[in-house]
């Protein structure tokens, strides 16, 4: 058992300092090596959920998770590289979380559901005056593996990349919001609350590069003459 423990902590680490060695111009091994590490996290949690959901203390759904996020996190980033735009900053927004990879929105969901699992089956257990122990760990490990669900969900088919904002930016296609306006006779379009990418020059040491801010459109009006 503590030599799984150890094992799954070396190769973690491992793992982070490889990637880590990268340069930050080097977009492809950036997006290769932060879904790679974002997988990795996101296995071994989901392994963790797991054990909670088995009421077991065997570690080996922690190194099958640690071994198969790796994986699904070096799959995605093969997928993401393949959609980003050769020179340009690659850039993905979700429901509840933007990021500049795709594995990080289903970190973050898997999180939020572990968190929101257990808050939930704590607050009923506290209702039905059961263990709040209990409640934390079934509710989080069910959570979990809700929250991964979502996130898969919200990165793949709800999420927007670089490439929706820069078709935005340029005209090609109206920008959406969560109210969308529309009238194709009259030729306007009307977007509420919206999220957006900017590109930003910044100068440090004579230097000159660009980055990519977000914000969010409250208001987008578009109208065809």
């Amino acid at each position: 058992m503590k030599n799984n423990h150890l094992l799954i902590s070396v190769f973690t680490f491992l793992l982070a300092a490889f990637f880590n060695v990268a340069s930050p111009q080097a977009q492809t091994i950036k997006l290769l090596g932060g879904n790679t590490l974002n997988g990795a996290v996101n296995g071994t949690i989901l392994g963790g959920a797991t054990m909670a959901l088995q009421n077991s203390n065997d570690f080996d759904p922690l190194r099958v998770g640690l071994g198969g996020g790796t994986l699904y996190g070096l799959t995605v980033g093969i997928y993401d590289i393949s959609e980003a735009s050769k020179g340009q900053q690659y850039y993905v927004s979700g429901t509840f979380n933007d990021g500049d990879n795709s594995t990080i929105l289903v970190l973050l969901d898997t999180f939020y559901g572990a968190a929101g699992g257990a808050v939930v089956a704590t607050s009923f257990n506290l209702i039905a005056d059961r263990s709040i122990e209990e409640g934390l760990q079934y509710g989080a490990g069910i959570g979990a593996w809700a929250g991964f669900g979502f996130g898969l969900v919200d990165a793949f088919v709800l999420a927007e990349r670089a490439s929706d904002f820069q078709s935005s930016v340029s005209g090609a296609a109206p920008r959406s919001g969560l109210l969308t306006i529309r009238d194709n006779q009259s030729g306007y379009h009307i977007g509420l609350i919206s999220p957006s990418a900017y590109k930003l020059p910044e100068m440090d040491n004579d230097d000159i590069s660009i980055r990519v801010a977000t914000a969010i459109d409250f208001v987008n009006l578009q109208i065809q003459l």
